[in-house]
């Protein structure tokens, strides 16, 4: 059975992601909701949708997400048992009817795979699609899930719950990177499945963090965290082509926060250690350039 785990705050869409619970065809699922301390009750809606399906409130009396929402989804997860399989849903994200159905229709299918994928749209505030449909190949490993250019969000996804429950959710900041890294240790860097004949709507607005333009600090020092982990805790699992790729993308984005000493340290650090010397040389070398760039521009 299935578990939708939602970590509550913003009331503006959350009917629509309801309405959407409701109208699924297979009721075979039960969903928690964890308010986050929101300012925003969602006592009356809830009590609209009480009948449409099962699901469990509670609001928590601290706010967690405003500084680490990871922990806002682990004290979720922690609301009552889990089912074998969980999604965690965003508060303004949307479910297709046949989310539900499809999941148990391919099942049979997930013997080799902790890991589940949806096909998305995007939308906007107005619920209009904004995107082409970002399908996926039926079964692709992690590490070319990683490397594929696409796109990627936390309710596209159904983990297997001993999994998470096993490994944990990274705390990111912004938990920006904390779904992808999700996806590779859940799967154990194996099989992801895919179902492409039900979506996931994904909402990007001014009030969801992949459309808040005022946040990139946070999510650069994401982004050098998350590369930074794969090259040090994981780098078993990447052959050599795609290592360099990870060290060009950790270099890229330090480039992009190079008053952090802190970082530049635990970087030249990390290419020595590996005798990654030329590798080093080059990343020393870009920096001089960014440098010698913006002074020019100004």
């Amino acid at each position: 059975m299935l578990t939708i785990v939602i970590p509550y705050f913003k009331i503006s869409f959350f009917e629509t992601t309801l309405k959407s619970l409701s109208s699924q065809t297979n009721k075979n699922f039960k969903v928690i909701i964890g308010d986050d301390a929101s300012p925003d009750n969602p006592s009356e809606l809830l009590e609209k949708y009480k009948n449409d399906f099962n699901f469990t409130y509670k609001r928590f009396d601290s706010n967690l997400g405003a500084t680490s929402l990871v922990s806002q989804w682990n004290r979720c997860l922690g609301i009552e048992e889990l089912n074998e399989w969980i999604m965690i849903l965003g508060d303004d994200d949307v479910l297709e009817s046949n989310i539900v159905q499809a999941f148990y229709d391919n099942a049979p299918n997930f013997q080799d795979s902790n890991v589940i994928r949806y096909s998305t749209y995007k939308i906007n505030e107005n619920d209009e699609i904004t995107s082409h449909k970002y399908e996926n190949p039926r079964t692709e490993s992690a590490t070319d899930f990683l490397f594929r250019e696409t796109r990627s969000s936390l309710s596209e996804y159904i983990f297997r719950s001993s999994q998470v429950k096993k490994i944990g959710f990274k705390n990111f900041p912004l938990a920006w990177f904390s779904d992808v890294l999700a996806v590779l240790e859940f799967s154990d860097f194996n099989t992801i499945y895919s179902i492409n004949e039900a979506a996931v709507h994904i909402r990007i607005s001014d009030k969801s963090i992949s459309g808040i333009q005022s946040n990139s600090k946070p999510k650069i020092r994401a982004a050098f965290e998350f590369y930074y982990y794969l090259l040090t805790k994981k780098k078993h699992y990447f052959d050599d082509f795609h290592f360099k790729n990870l060290m060009q993308k950790l270099s890229k984005s330090y480039l992009n926060d190079k008053k952090n000493a802190k970082n530049f340290l635990r970087i030249s650090k990390f290419f020595f250690v590996n005798y990654y010397i030329l590798e080093y040389l080059f990343f020393l070398k870009s920096i001089l350039k960014s440098i010698f760039v913006k002074a020019k521009n100004q």
